[in-house]
């Protein structure tokens, strides 16, 4: 099957927006998820967090809020009113081998409740991006 070129095109234009969607929508679930009156975690874990990734950004890595990954892929679904998607392609997660674990000796508990933390941020940035590129794809339909 190929791909009609306008949709083609359409892809390509919306990934050149994917960076900017991306720190938007970083910044907007970082203050939903773990600020304000109701933060998923406690002040403690989230300090915990933003130690890990200032050490991994001291080693030259991307560290915790920069290692989250997202695409954007075609629904499949052709005649749809929207006919893009995003998808987060690659979760932080804390374990015992890898590049977030680190030196540090977090017991098992705090471990799973940091990475189902990490996971909800990566998914709530994802459903923001998706918004955008929804708003995105109205507005280039519109033009048409």
């Amino acid at each position: 099957m190929i791909e009609r070129p306008d949709e083609r095109q359409l892809i390509v234009r919306a990934r050149s927006h994917l960076k900017q969607w991306t720190n938007r929508a970083r910044t907007e679930a970082y203050s939903e998820l773990f600020e304000g009156d109701d933060p998923i975690l406690t002040a403690e874990d989230v300090q915990l967090l933003d130690a890990l990734d200032s050490a991994l950004e001291r080693q030259g890595g991307d560290g915790v809020w920069g290692t989250d990954q997202y695409g954007i892929h075609t629904a499949g679904e052709r005649g749809s009113d929207v006919p893009l998607g995003v998808v987060c392609v690659y979760h932080p997660q804390i374990t015992d081998d890898s590049v977030l674990r680190g030196g540090d000796d977090l017991d098992d508990e705090t471990e799973e409740r940091l990475n189902a933390a990490l996971w909800r941020y990566g998914e709530r940035v994802s459903t923001l991006i998706e918004d955008e590129l929804e708003e995105f794809v109205r507005r280039a339909q519109s033009e048409t």
